[in-house]
């Protein structure tokens, strides 16, 4: 079966990031473990940069990351001379791990993404996703991680319920509801994959709709937190990819939103289209919990 490589455009991140500084603002760890895994089969190739007729483990690493603005040296010794050096007992999803396969240093470098498990190019079997500590191979000839840049879960941890008034602040759950209603789909199916999203939740129906469609994911940890509420950026994401909106000219920009944010562009991208003018004090409010009143207000231009 002939295999399609994607390759994903993440352009819209605008990141500029100083790889050796681990403080940026950048991409969603969920978009570059999607892109990392987009690769999976892809063939190998020492010294090659082509992902389709084949790449090496620093080729595949700086292929990933350059799709999503962050740049990488060539070669895997030169990588390891960037980031802040991270212990192993520390990896978060994102960050560069190096081996010693050749036994004269550095020589191979992937890509940790959680639980144990790292994607990189291997000569044996192309891009695919080994165990860090696999006691075959990969365990012994670990040297060490670095972190380039600080990847955003994009969503909030869990919050209690009791911490947040939701007469006045819309939940996660609830926003997934009305989004649900607004775009008038079919919620029969209450199967959801996420772990805090049981069958028998007034939510699953709709959770598990946009989740279907790509419009609203969870936490690195699976789990989906609709008694969490959500933060202006986090909701412009999630209406820009459900209403599948356009850049339409130009928009305001709003002083508490940098340029590195993830969200900029999809609060460039509402802006635009009239569905927000921020807070009428130049801001947007970027890291406001999103209120039941401003939930409606944004549904109600959408649908008009």
């Amino acid at each position: 079966m002939k295999k399609k490589w994607l390759l994903p455009i993440f352009a819209s991140f605008m990141i500029f990031t100083s790889v050796g500084a681990n403080n940026t603002e950048a991409a969603a760890v969920s978009d570059l473990t999607t892109t990392a895994k987009n690769y999976l089969g892809a063939p190998y190739k020492l010294g090659g940069t082509n992902i389709k007729t084949g790449v090496d483990c620093s080729a595949y690493t700086q292929l990933v990351f350059s799709n999503l603005s962050i740049s990488l040296n060539r070669t895997s010794k030169a990588q390891y001379q960037q980031g802040t050096s991270v212990s192993k007992s520390e990896l978060v999803a994102g960050d560069l791990v190096f081996f010693n396969t050749s036994g004269s240093g550095v020589s191979h470098v992937g890509i940790y993404i959680g639980s144990g498990k790292f994607i990189s190019a291997t000569p044996s079997s192309g891009v695919k996703i080994d165990k860090i500590n696999d006691p075959y191979y990969w365990g012994s000839r670990y040297i060490g991680a670095k972190r380039v840049a600080d990847f955003t879960t994009e969503e909030q941890t869990e919050v209690k319920g009791s911490e947040i008034d939701f007469s006045v602040y819309a939940s996660r759950g609830e926003v997934a509801l009305q989004l649900a209603q607004a775009l008038g789909l079919n919620t029969s199916d209450t199967s959801s994959s996420f772990t805090d999203v049981k069958s028998s939740s007034e939510y699953a129906g709709a959770v598990t709709a946009l989740n279907k469609l790509g419009i609203f994911s969870g936490d690195t940890n699976g789990k989906f937190n609709p008694n969490s509420p959500i933060t202006r950026g986090q909701l412009s994401k999630v209406l820009v990819k459900a209403f599948n909106l356009k850049q339409q000219g130009n928009a305001e920009v709003f002083s508490d939103v940098p340029a590195s944010h993830w969200a900029k562009d999809y609060i460039s991208v509402l802006s635009s289209n009239k569905i927000t003018n921020g807070k009428g004090d130049g801001t947007f409010g970027l890291n406001d919990k999103v209120t039941l009143k401003h939930l409606d207000a944004f549904l109600n231009r959408l649908t008009k």
